[in-house]
């Protein structure tokens, strides 16, 4: 009986280091293959993602291969093995599709973390300013868009009246990195933020911060495409139409009626009776008399 066993588990293993064989064989045959078909067609071999990746989505062999490229096209900072991608603990920065090449700007450098202050380049900064359902546009403006930031503000001078407002347009062309704490650039679904963290230069970054101390900042959604800068100019109330229109302030001081006249020509005027009185007819001429109450007037 022994015996037996003994050949079963035999014949057990050595059916496994076939099946291991084969497996190895096959696996080899077809990265053979590949790198002999790369070779035939001056293709590269790039790693890219096999699963859709959102920010902060660790690098790793079960969301990662590689795949053939043209070699005369391959993006630069792709990584040629998988194992030099994973290198690291390295992470994901940005949302990448399936099929897309794994870039160096795209993923953290060895030991990095997801961090906002990651994707910021070096000569940039990040800032953030309130916004609202109006000068947010409605919770339209996400991660990833591109927009001007506009200033309302009093004109100064000591003639400046409460009406007297102009708008200005601080930056033009500016990245947004997050609304609140949302950096995911595929979360696109509107949603009103109170904050809006956009990404410019230092100097950019002074405006946005003096500005908010100033004025109101508002929000405006330009096309990704539109790159063009320039040409703004400032606009004042005046800029709103209605030249020339003016309606002056009513005259809310009215004319006093007249106090009737005194006729003093027929006698002394005479004072009210306080208390209960008495008419006494002599003729045709009534004449009334103050009643005197019993201890006084």
């Amino acid at each position: 009986m022994q015996q037996r066993n003994l050949i079963i588990i035999g014949v057990a293993v050595f059916i496994g280091l076939i099946a291991v064989y084969l497996a190895n064989s096959y696996f080899g045959g077809v990265q053979r293959q590949q790198d002999r078909e790369a070779a035939a067609a001056q293709m590269a071999q790039i790693v890219v993602a096999t699963q859709p990746m959102q920010f902060g989505t660790a690098l790793a062999s079960t969301n990662l291969r590689l795949a053939n490229w043209p070699a005369n096209s391959v993006p630069q900072g792709a990584f040629v093995s998988v194992e030099e991608a994973m290198r690291g603990g390295r992470v994901a920065l940005r949302p990448i599709a399936v099929g897309e090449p794994i870039l160096a700007s795209k993923v953290s450098g060895e030991g990095g973390r997801a961090t906002l202050a990651s994707i910021i380049p070096e000569e940039l900064r990040a800032v953030s300013i309130p916004v609202n359902q109006v000068t947010g546009v409605a919770g339209f403006v996400r991660a990833g868009d591109v927009v001007d930031v506009m200033l309302t503000r009093q004109i100064p001078g000591e003639g400046s009246t409460q009406a007297d407002k102009m708008t200005t347009v601080v930056l033009e062309n500016v990245y947004v990195l997050a609304i609140d704490q949302v950096a995911n650039e595929n979360e696109t679904e509107p949603k009103v933020g109170q904050t809006a963290t956009v990404q410019t230069d230092i100097v950019g970054a002074q405006k946005l911060a003096l500005a908010r101390e100033v004025g109101a900042l508002s929000l405006v959604l330009r096309n990704v495409e539109n790159q063009a800068v320039g040409g703004t100019r400032t606009v004042t109330v005046a800029d709103l139409g209605g030249a020339g229109l003016y309606i002056p302030a009513k005259d809310r001081t009215a004319a006093a009626a007249p106090a009737p006249a005194v006729n003093t020509a027929a006698g002394p005027v005479r004072r009210a009776p306080s208390g209960p009185t008495m008419s006494i007819v002599r003729g045709v001429e009534p004449t009334t008399y103050e009643v005197k109450r019993k201890g006084g007037y």
